[in-house]
Order: structure tokens, then C-alpha cells, then sequence
């Protein structure tokens, strides 16, 4: 006989394709948000580079963001417990373009 935690955890099964796990590089997020969701696009900028391209574009629900803010915060905690602070370096304002602006 199972007992009940036992019944109410379900296991999910991940697929990381290869390509996906090369992961992409970014060093800069514009995260923006409308009543219903939030919008995190993750850029690859080069110094002196006139242009950037946005890699990736990630969309949440207001609770999926807050969840993944928790959970950043979290591992973001482990990880200076185990290697130290992380230095925030002070950078000068990046002007951004996207082109004409939209509406969700």
C-alpha cells in the first residue's frame, strides 16, 4: 500500500536534444511584461559592435516568473556560499533599439 505523498508526486521525463544542450551564450536580458505575461529576450552583444542579435526569447506566466525569480535567487545563493560573492561591475547604460515598438 502506497501512502498519499507517494501518490501526489508525478515524475517527469526531460528530453535534452544536442543542439539544445550547446546551450547560448548571452550577456544581456531586456525582460518586459504585460498584464498576463513576461518576456525575457536573451541577447548576445559584442564590445563595439554596433548591432545585437536577441538568441533566444522566453515568454511567462506572471507565476512562472515569480517561481524562476525564487529559484535564480536560490541557486544564486548555493553558488556564492560555495565560490564567494559575485561582483556586480558597474557599466555604463546601453542604448537600446528594437525598432518600432508593438503592443501585446
Amino acid at each position: 500500500m502506497s501512502n498519499n505523498k507517494e501518490q501526489g508526486q508525478k515524475q517527469i521525463n526531460i528530453e535534452l536534444d544536442e543542439k539544445t544542450a550547446e546551450g547560448i551564450y548571452s550577456n544581456l536580458a531586456i525582460i518586459n511584461h504585460s498584464v498576463s505575461e513576461f518576456v525575457v529576450d536573451f541577447i548576445s552583444m559584442m564590445p563595439g559592435a554596433p548591432k545585437a542579435k536577441v538568441k533566444s526569447r522566453i515568454v511567462l506566466t506572471p507565476q512562472h516568473a515569480k517561481k524562476f525569480l525564487k529559484a535564480l535567487n536560490d541557486n544564486v545563493s548555493r553558488f556564492e556560499k560555495a565560490h564567494g560573492t559575485i561582483k556586480d561591475y558597474e557599466q555604463p547604460p546601453i542604448p537600446i533599439n528594437f525598432g518600432p515598438t508593438g503592443e501585446a
